[in-house]
């Protein structure tokens, strides 16, 4: 497969990525713009993990920090210095770039430095649903012993005083947070470049295809814009299950911004029940009057917009909109190896104060 991005194709991709993002992965507006930027900048392709030289390395680009942080400030040059400077002080030959996550932002990222320096994106994102943190979308790194992260984030305005520049070296954990604080002194967000991998450890560790799967429901939500419903039942039937649990009208939100992570709940109020959604950026339990777990992280939680038939993720929902709940079952998402892991999971639970396991 050696897909041509057009202005089509890359709109479908950030639908569908929003899909996928159940709550979290950026700003859909945010995605449709730099995905279209990245057609404008140069020729982008997307290619089989077949397609990737042997001899060179596959590196994740993301956007880390808090999606509702006021002071963030985020460029397209951004993305492409960080590529530069990883590619630059790591001394690493780059045959590809792949997303961390499927997300309204985040399934975009990578293009506009791909398209810039004319390096494919590769069909094999580090996870196939958005989820909130680093050692989440690093693909199981953290478990292979003496592995070295590679990672360059450039985020922030340089006339508000807030811009960074980072190149860090070291354990993974350790380097994750370097690169959060970073996010934290830039506003709230900066462009990552990080993890050199070879193309065989994509293939045992990555989502291998969820690049693909996301462009295929994205042209779901084109030929039914505006009936999310319809949407809803056709990705269904599209990924061979899940639920549209109920509609309603969300009746409260509360969100906090937390060491650059967005952290609350979502009441909704359906039309025989009361539902509760906890997030971490991300949505991470669904619950029914009476705390009944209808769904937990990674299955996907998707809130549709009724009136847009769009996917509301967690910084946008507000009091009074309406809304369509959806769950596709973790077994049917394309995951990376980074989210499968039971002691990373374990971090849910202190974050959000509900068991996952």
């Amino acid at each position: 497969m050696r897909i041509k991005v057009d202005d089509r194709t890359a709109e479908a991709a950030v639908l569908g990525g929003s899909f996928f993002g159940g709550g979290g992965g950026g700003d859909l507006k945010t995605g449709l713009t730099t995905a279209k930027l990245a057609v404008e900048f140069g020729e982008l392709y997307i290619v089989d993990l077949s397609e990737v030289p042997g001899d060179s390395y596959v590196v994740t680009a993301s956007l880390v920090g808090a999606p509702a942080a006021k002071g963030r400030y985020l460029k397209p040059s951004h993305m492409i210095r960080s590529a530069e400077l990883l590619m630059n002080y790591g001394k690493v030959r780059v045959g590809g770039f792949i997303s961390s996550e499927n997300g309204g932002a985040s399934t975009a990222n990578g293009w506009i430095p791909a398209a810039v320096l004319e390096i494919p994106v590769v069909d094999a994102p580090a996870d196939g649903r958005a989820h909130p943190t680093g050692v989440m979308g690093s693909m199981g790194l953290h478990k292979v012993k003496g592995y070295t992260s590679l990672q360059a984030a450039v985020g922030g305005s340089k006339e508000a005083g807030t811009y960074v520049e980072l190149f860090a070296r070291g354990a993974l954990d350790k380097v994750d947070k370097l690169v959060r604080e970073a996010s934290v002194q830039a506003g709230g967000m900066v462009a990552v470049t990080r993890n050199p991998v070879s193309p065989d450890y994509l293939k045992d560790n990555a989502a291998v295809g969820a690049l693909s799967k996301a462009i295929e429901v994205g042209k779901i939500m084109q030929r039914h814009y505006g009936d999310a419903e319809r949407i809803a039942y056709e990705v269904i039937k599209y990924l061979g299950g899940g639920e549209v649990v109920d509609r309603g009208v969300v009746d409260n939100v509360l969100i906090e911004t937390r060491g650059g992570y967005d952290v609350g709940r979502v009441l909704v109020r359906g039309r025989s029940e009361t539902y509760e959604i906890t997030f971490w950026n991300e949505y991470m339990t669904l619950e029914s009057s009476g705390n009944v777990r209808l769904a937990t992280f990674p299955d996907l939680i998707v809130t549709l917009d009724l009136k847009t038939s769009l996917p509301l993720p967690s910084a946008e929902v507000k009091t009074g909109d309406e809304v369509l709940i959806t769950v596709i079952p973790k077994e049917l998402v394309p995951l990376g190896a980074g989210v499968k892991d039971p002691e990373i999971l374990r971090q849910v639970e202190n974050v959000i104060g509900k068991r996952i396991g």
